[in-house]
């Protein structure tokens, strides 16, 4: 387990990178076609430095889940060595096959960098198949292509689909789509979103996030 999480760092093989590209912008919404899945709690797992109390790094009030980690802050669990985390991991809908989306409605304070704040976990030769990282007020595809400029200080609503299939993702940003990228293989995938620091993390981290949606289409 801990050798598969060491690698969520890792940046996406060049020739995955290279294969990367915006797609064709275009309207409408991305969830039509779907169905959206049962949540509750117990599908929102935390993961927190082991040695904070939940409080410390987590908070979900008026329906906004607030998450913040510090770059001096330990890992999540005792054995591991990745870097420090305040994420949601969703569990209860793994999956190995079909056509999977995540949606959600984030919010990055100006002067958080360096941090991955969603990913689509699992893969073939590296932990993750998606990583959105934030550099200086941009939405990037891992530590490449920008995504979205200017997300500071702003709610927007964060679609990503996910056809194991056909090996391919696509991010939407407020309806509209911004990027596609060819899928990386592995057995099992799931979604998750919080702040996980990256390369020149800020001293600390901080995303939002509301109105959490898991959608499939049958």
């Amino acid at each position: 387990m801990v050798a598969v999480v060491a690698l969520l760092a890792s940046s996406p093989a060049p020739a995955a990178a290279s294969r990367a590209a915006r797609a064709p912008v275009h309207g409408g919404n991305p969830t039509v076609g779907f169905t959206e899945v049962r949540l509750t709690e117990s599908n929102f797992e935390l993961q927190r430095p082991y040695d904070e109390p939940s409080g410390d790094r987590y908070s979900f009030h008026g329906g906004v889940r607030q998450l913040w980690v510090l770059s001096s802050d330990k890992p999540h669990a005792r054995n591991s060595h990745t870097s420090p985390r305040t994420e949601i991991r969703m569990t209860g809908y793994d999956y190995s096959s079909g056509v999977w989306q995540f949606e959600g409605y984030g919010y990055v304070p100006a002067g958080t960098t360096g941090v991955s704040i969603m990913q689509v976990f699992g893969a073939g030769e590296t932990a993750t198949t998606l990583m959105l990282h934030v550099y200086d007020g941009a939405l990037r595809y891992y530590d490449r292509q920008v995504v979205e400029d200017g997300i500071y200080d702003r709610w927007f609503r964060l679609n990503v689909v996910h056809d194991v299939g056909a090996s391919m993702l696509t991010v939407y940003i407020d309806g509209v789509q911004k990027l596609q990228a060819p899928g990386r293989g592995g057995d099992s995938h799931y979604f998750k979103f919080g702040v996980y620091a990256q390369r020149h993390a800020s001293s600390c981290m901080e995303s939002r996030w509301k109105n959490i949606k898991i959608f499939r289409k049958h």
